[in-house]
């Protein structure tokens, strides 16, 4: 697969709905952007000069990534197919079998880490760390995930989103309650499981039966409202499915692993 699809128009971002460019081009000078938060943002080009860079923290599409006059791009994708060797699984996919073999490496390793959480209270399973997505709302997007680019667009469901699905935080509230997802829900653990192994069994239902010939037809649906609207092909989505529940997984480890360290 190629891994920078995944990253391309067809994804939905916050800057399809008409980016905030009053920055584009700008010039900060001696400024003081301590604790500033860039969420959603296109940095492409961007050039720190002579800057303080002590305890900043990046993540996202990163390429020709220069500190320091070296690109660092190369190192950090070596350290991060290390650390998730999924990560070299996911890029090898080629046919039917490989979406199959890495549906079932991502269970396992959803697997493993949901034990891990179940051994700490309810309550640290709802918290967040440094203010991203806690370990509920990531198994909520998670069912999002499979909603949009499984069952919306490869099984051609006009409106197949759960109550508890959870969208991209710049996603509209307006438009994510249309679809009939409740963003103000309080879940339960429990309750999130239910709707996530519900997910997991349309996965199933649809790699079950799926051949070599089926991940080349077009699907005609997008993901949801604001998606670019084009056609993609089976194996796309899939490859989108599997690249969020491993980019998610990592996101939860690492948050988890802190939280286990309280």
């Amino acid at each position: 697969m190629d891994e920078s699809a995944q990253f391309g128009p067809h994804r939905w971002s916050a800057g399809y709905h008409g980016a905030d460019e009053r920055f584009r081009g700008a010039t900060f000078m001696v400024g003081d952007l301590r604790d500033a938060r860039f969420v959603d943002c296109d940095l492409t080009g961007a050039r720190i000069v002579d800057g303080c860079l002590v305890d900043v923290a990046i993540s996202g599409y990163v390429s020709n990534l220069v500190v320091n006059g070296i690109d660092v791009t190369e190192y950090v994708e070596a350290e991060l197919d290390r650390r998730h060797p999924e990560r070299v699984q996911l890029r090898n996919v080629q046919n039917a079998d490989d979406f199959r073999a890495m549906w079932a490496t991502t269970e396992r390793l959803w697997s493993e880490l949901i034990e891990r959480a179940e051994r700490l209270p309810e309550a640290v399973r709802h918290e967040r760390v440094a203010d991203e997505w806690s370990l509920v709302e990531t198994l909520r997007h998670l069912v999002y995930i499979t909603d949009s680019w499984v069952s919306r667009t490869i099984l051609d469901e006009e409106r197949p989103f759960h109550p508890l699905a959870l969208p991209q935080t710049a996603y509209a509230p307006a438009d994510a309650a249309a679809l009939g997802m409740e963003l103000d829900a309080k879940p339960s653990y429990a309750e999130v499981l239910e709707a996530r192994a519900d997910r997991v069994a349309v996965v199933h239902g649809v790699l079950d039966g799926l051949t070599d010939a089926e991940l080349g037809r077009l699907c005609l649906r997008s993901p949801a409202p604001g998606y670019p609207e084009e056609e993609r092909p089976v194996g796309e989505c899939l490859g989108v499915l599997m690249e969020e529940e491993c980019e998610h997984y990592r996101f939860a480890t690492r948050d988890l692993t802190i939280l286990e360290s309280r």
